[in-house]
């Protein structure tokens, strides 16, 4: 009977004398035995080497593996050549073969078995890194229990880690070595000494009790070592189940012989042989029902999912290897519910244990009942927020499905289809196959083979990519046929290479029993095939999915090459048929004229295939002339550039068609301009029409190809300039006329830059650049929209080009095109920003009117919107438009968070990095203007607790945010943020005399934000600078409407020195306020140091801050207010201002200083002159709450949380004590398995939820 105690030996003396008995009676036994050395692990067969000593037995090491004559103290020792003494030492080095390490252990088991079992308990006990040693006398004396707690009293606890969890090479061989050892001590003591009721008794009973303890690395251990026990006992059932069969045949055929050749003998031996298989067999159920009963059920369910998962991934093995004994309902519930697992390892390996069963065929009726179960939450881990589970439920449900096609609905699968769109790749390839297996499987090739040649067609997968196209369209993702194609590329190349059948479906008419393709499938047929196309040329995925495009390996390569050439064959004859069928539909020509750009181009030269060149730019021609769409235009010039690449000899062929081609509509554009001019405001719609559609052509054109010889700018010049002065230029013409010229004036930069200008040249293009800046911002007023957002795309385009950048890199003789735009084309610009990005939503939907599509017109209004502040937010921040321009924009950072933050986010952290003080400067300045507002709609008397308010002292948090963590580096940053903020909050007087606070004062509770960035020598400089700005009268106040002033006073003062005020309007003192955190502090010294060498760093510092005040904000025609002109109107700043004002520091040379510097210098005066006028107070000051310092990146700690039988589970039911026992099919006339003691920890790291779970299983 196995319990859960070590056995105790019996003895008749004391511990000590014991000892010393057993060690003279094993030295007694090595001289006078038969003189053979015991040989060394690893090693069997071979002799010891002559100057090595052979390893010592335990009992000469003393206990275990202390060498005789020393104390036992605990620690593994080695011998003297350094040789590994302890099995622990042996399995981690894993030098020697595990066979041979577990046959040494059995020859010292046979001599004698208790010293051998020591060694194996103590060989658990250091695998979880447990630096304790089991002794002989605990052995003797001791409970089992009483062992465990002594074990975990001496565990090392220095680290978390143990030996199954550290990482690194050596530690992962070891979890190798470990369970290996496991599996071969059972293999090799599977036919006697597993059956002594010794051997395993001992070790099911430490791995019983260990697995149940409070420490982690014993739980984590004893079951990882348990569940590997249970698999190689499984196995050795398996065995004995095969052998029991056997000689049952056997005896059944000698029986049945007729009674004169029947062998009596044999019939005894045979019956005698069944007899102990049965007795073993019984013997090994026993083992199974106690490791399964004592440690499974409790351990699958463990606090650590690490625990959990190796259970689920061991009873998979079980199910898998004897699936008669374990593949039933009774054990598949315990993977069932494990699905549900908060840890997504731990479904994983549910997940791929299923997959292991669901792989073999002939267990499907075993698994009918669990998939009718389960099927909908495996379907439903499809969607997995792991994408690694989501994968492996993917690959389940495949194999479901290849299992059982009635086993899942359309909802299951359509559940599933979704999927190929995934952005995520893993997840689509699996998908993809999936997909494969359910809709584009052949499953009768040779009948369908026959079916396409009675048909003529050459391939039989016609109805295949129909279906495709079906399945394509019907899944209303059309922009998305590029990640169709890449889910199924690995599962269905053969179907998607198949080029031919594609093409023979879009150009040949149907046969008898064919479908006529309808337009839109058409359109998604061709859509897919330029998606194979770009798919086989490319051989990576498409935008969107995977990190990058990685290197190909040899085969890969090849695989490439042949596509690519297998294509291009194919197309170049079959693309111009394609263009001429469908030369009228813009949406198909314009894909299908993507397909010469993967072509490989000296086919047409190799193969002599120039003919069909000329038919394709014959094609092209015809769509240029027949459209004006903007996408087929530039397919078609993109088209022509690719064609003419001069790599390829047919380039001077493909030029030849394209000067023509320029030829016919240049003059063509140059005629219609002319007629458009002389007809003025009498110009009629084919007037219009006829510019209109050339100037759209050459503007495709001029895009891609250098068009300046024929001189398009002069003509779209006239254009814009007779539509400013007249009024009259439709729109459209307008918006064509400012792209061209804008692709003219880049051409004729690159010519410069290339070549060798000379001095004319440059003014030439200076004249043409500035003629067209002007232009532009003349457009910026026009009344059509599109004009507007055009023109100011250009000019920021232009700007940043033509900016002071342009002299970079050894081109300093371009400093003639260098354009900085002056102060009104700034503020035009910034207004334009205001008035055109910055709308609410309302405002956007009244201008479209009656817009069916009115969400996705939404969308690309904002794309639009989004893309002006981008263009915008670049001149800020490369220096070509003054930095304070930006606090219009860092302003509405808050209220537009979730359209255009990440734009204003990095826009900020940009210019921080240009210039970290005038940075500041506009944050602060941003915060004015949104407080001016604030006064102007409510009034002086601000209402402190509205949202408005709130909204402000909101923005200055994530403002003051943005600084980070390193205080040093933005130092002069902030303490320049607080004197502005100062200034202005004291900028008006009260009209109504002193004792009244200034209008301005409710804005220190938003500089409030801003206390905890300054450091704290700073903190008390602010101070002082702050008391400049008081008079007696308002440090003695303590009014509700002074709170703004007290509250910033005390952010300056927490865990500084200085005396405090008390707020008297209800917060009470509190010594906690005055208590600054410790943790992480430096040592006082070295931080008394480093404050010292920092402030007299500002000291010595003379260059200028250049910071008078508040920044002036530009003059702007926007509307949008930005300061309060009754303020500026009724308050004058006073005549003779106090030292240390804006005039002293802007004229004064003392104060050209460091601001910080110079406060510095004036502190001790000024304390003198200030301390006597309020109380000291060692606490009472407002608490400044402690906010997270990013608070987009802070991430939540969980503890480690079992999964309980509450949440999914709750209807779970599982009644431990009453656990089924395994039966096993061919065994009879079982004996009664002993119950379980109880357990001997009540451990806090789990939770032992005795009731278990509550929903039935079946």
């Amino acid at each position: 009977m196995i319990t859960s105690e070590l056995p105790v030996l019996q003895d008749s003396g004391e511990s000590g004398q014991d000892t010393v008995s057993l060690s003279m009676s094993m030295s007694e036994l090595d001289d006078a035995g038969d003189g053979k050395t015991k040989k060394k692990r690893g090693r069997p067969g071979r002799p010891p080497a002559p100057n090595k000593k052979p390893r010592k037995s335990p009992l000469e090491k003393g206990p275990m593996g202390v060498q005789r004559g020393r104390k036992a103290n605990g620690m593994a020792q080695q011998n003297g050549e350094g040789d590994p003494v302890t099995l622990f030492e042996v399995v981690k080095q894993g030098k020697s073969a595990m066979q041979s390490v577990v046959d040494d252990w059995i020859e010292s088991y046979k001599q004698d078995r208790d010293l051998a079992l020591l060694d194996l308990i103590n060989f658990f006990i250091q695998c979880s890194g447990c630096k304790g040693t089991v002794r002989i006398e605990m052995f003797r004396n001791m409970q089992n229990a009483e062992i465990i707690r002594k074990m975990t009293e001496e565990f090392d606890e220095d680290s978390g880690d143990y030996p199954l969890t550290i990482s690194g090479p050596l530690w992962k061989k070891f979890r190798y070595n470990f369970c290996e050892f496991i599996c071969v001590l059972i293999r090799q003591c599977q036919y006697s000494i597993i059956y002594d009721e010794y051997m395993m008794d001992t070790v099911i009973s430490l791995l019983t009790g260990l697995s149940d303890s409070q420490v982690r690395a014993f739980r984590h251990t004893s079951t990882l070592a348990a569940m590997k026990l249970m698999t190689a006992l499984v196995n050795v059932a398996l065995n004995l189940s095969i052998n029991q069969d056997n000689t049952q045949r056997q005896y059944e055929a000698e029986r049945n012989k007729m009674v004169g050749k029947r062998a009596n003998e044999k019939l005894e031996l045979l019956l005698q042989r069944r007899k102990e298989l049965q007795e073993n067999q019984d013997e090994i159920e026993n083992m199974m029902n106690s490791i399964f009963k004592g440690i499974f059920v409790h351990r699958y369910r463990d606090a650590i999912a690490e625990i959990r998962a190796i259970c689920i991934e061991e009873i998979g093995v079980w199910m898998k290897m004897y699936s008669d004994a374990f593949l039933n309902d009774s054990y598949l519930k315990y993977v069932g519910w494990t699905l549900h697992d908060r840890q997504g390892e731990v479904r994983l390996k549910c997940l791929k244990a299923l997959q292991n069963l669901y792989t073999n065929r002939e267990l499907f009726p075993k698994l009918e009942l669990f998939t009718n179960r389960f099927k909908d939450r495996i379907v439903s881990m499809t969607l997995d927020k792991e994408y690694d589970v989501a994968v492996e439920a993917i690959r389940l449900v495949t194999l479901i499905l290849q299992g059982s096609e009635d086993a899942l609905s359309n909802e299951d699968c359509e559940n599933v289809y979704h999927l190929v769109y995934s952005a995520h790749r893993p997840v689509a390839v699996a998908a993809g196959e999936f997909l494969h297996r359910k809709l584009f499987s052949r499953h009768d090739p040779q009948a369908e083979e026959a079916l396409a040649k009675r048909r003529g067609r050459s391939s039989p997968n016609g109805n295949l990519i129909r279906m495709l196209v079906l399945f394509f369209l019907e899944s209303e993702l059309h922009e998305h046929a590029a990640y169709l194609v890449d889910s199924l590329w690995e599962s269905s190349q053969e179907l998607l290479k198949d080029w031919e059948c594609m093409t023979e479906l879009l150009l040949e008419e149907p046969v008898q029993g064919e479908e006529v393709l309808s337009d839109r499938q058409e359109s998604a047929l061709i859509e897919l095939t330029v998606c194979t196309i770009r798919q086989a040329a490319e051989a990576h995925p498409p935008v969107g999915r995977g990190t990058g495009k990685r290197v190909l390996t040899a085969k890969e390569r090849k695989t490439q090459i042949d596509d690519k050439n297998k294509l291009t064959e194919h197309f170049i004859m079959a693309l111009p048929m394609l263009l001429s069928k469908y030369q009228a539909d813009a949406e198909k020509v314009a894909n299908l004229l993507q397909i010469p750009q993967y072509f490989d181009l000296d086919v047409y030269s190799a193969g002599r295939m120039e003919k069909h060149l000329e038919a394709l730019l014959k094609q092209i021609k015809f769509v240029v002339e027949k459209h004006t769409d903007t996408e087929v235009l530039e397919a078609c010039s993109k088209t022509y550039s690719i064609l003419c690449s001069e790599e390829y000899t047919i380039m001077n062929r493909v030029d030849i068609g394209r000067s023509q081609l320029i030829d016919e509509l240049a003059d063509r554009f140059n005629h219609s301009v002319e007629e458009l001019l002389q007809a003025g405001e009498e110009a009629d719609d084919d007037d219009i029409y006829n510019v209109l559609s050339t100037l759209k052509r050459l503007t495709a054109f001029h895009n891609a190809h250098d068009l300046t010889r024929w001189d398009l700018f002069g003509n779209c010049y006239r254009l814009l300039r007779t539509g400013i002065e007249q009024g009259s230029m439709p729109e459209q013409i307008a918006v064509q006329a400012l792209q061209c010229s804008h692709y003219s004036i880049l051409w004729q930069l690159v010519k410069i830059t290339e070549g060798a200008p000379s001095k004319d040249d440059l003014l030439a293009l200076r004249r043409v650049v500035k003629s067209f800046l002007a232009v532009c911002q003349q457009c910026l007023s026009n009344v059509n929209t599109p004009v507007k957002e055009q023109a100011f795309m250009l000019l920021c385009d232009l700007l940043m080009i033509f900016s002071h950048q342009l002299t970079t890199g050894s081109r300093e003789g371009l400093q003639p095109l260098v354009f900085n735009p002056d102060s009104t084309l700034q503020n035009e610009l910034l207004s334009f920003i205001l008035d055109h990005v910055f709308i609410d939503q309302d405002d956007e939907n009244q201008s479209i009117e009656g817009d069916e599509e009115d969400e996705a017109n939404k969308i690309e209004a904002l794309h639009k919107r989004r893309n002006l502040l981008a263009a915008f937010s670049k001149l800020i921040i490369y220096d070509i438009i003054d930095m304070p321009a930006a606090a219009d924009i860092f302003k509405h950072y808050m209220k537009y968070y979730n359209d255009y933050g990440d734009i204003i986010k990095e826009t900020l952290s940009k210019t921080r990095q240009t210039d970290k003080i005038l940075c500041a400067k506009t944050l602060i300045l941003s915060l004015q203007q949104l407080f001016n507002e604030l006064i102007q709609d409510q009034g002086p008397n601000l209402d402190r607790t509205s949202s408005h308010v709130s909204g402000i002292k909101e923005l200055a948090r994530r403002f003051a945010l943005t600084f980070g963590l390193d205080q040093i580096k933005t130092r002069e940053a902030v303490a320049t943020l607080h004197k502005d903020g100062i200034e202005f909050a004291f900028k008006y007087q009260n009209p109504k005399g002193p004792e009244y606070p200034p209008p301005n004062l409710a804005f220190l509770e938003v500089l409030c934000e801003f206390s905890s960035k300054l450091l704290r020598q700073d903190k008390k400089t602010v101070h002082s600078y702050l008391e400049k700005f008081m008079t007696e009268q308002m440090m003695e106040r303590r009014e509700d409407i002074w709170l703004p002033l007290i509250s910033y006073r005390n952010s300056l003062l927490t865990g500084g020195d200085e005396d405090r005020m008390s707020i008297t309007s209800g917060s009470s003192s509190s010594k906690a306020g005055s208590i600054r955190s410790k943790k992480g502090r430096p040592p006082l010294h070295k931080k008394r140091i480093e404050e010292e060498s920092v402030e007299g760093s500002w000291m010595m510092r003379n260059d200028t801050l250049q910071t008078p005040g508040a920044l002036q904000t530009p003059q702007l025609t926007s509307t949008v207010l930005r300061e309060n002109p009754r303020q500026a109107a009724e308050h004058l700043p006073e005549q003779n201002s106090e030292p240390g004002s804006e005039s002293d520091y802007v004229h004064n040379p003392q104060m050209q200083m460091s601001w910080l510097g110079q406060q510095k210098m004036e502190e001790v005066n000024r304390k003198e002159r200030t301390a006597m006028n309020y109380m000291k107070a060692r606490s009472g000051g407002v608490r400044q709450t402690v906010r997270g310092l990013m608070e987009d990146d802070a991430e939540p700690i969980f503890e480690d949380v079992m999964m309980s039988s509450r949440g999914q589970l709750e209807d779970m039911s599982e009644e431990f004590e009453d656990t089924m026992v395994i039966d096993l099919p061919p065994s009879r006339n079982r004996r009664e398995r002993a119950e379980l003691r109880p357990d001997f920890f009540d451990s806090a790291a789990m939770i032992e939820d005795e009731s278990g779970f509550t929903m039935p299983m079946f």
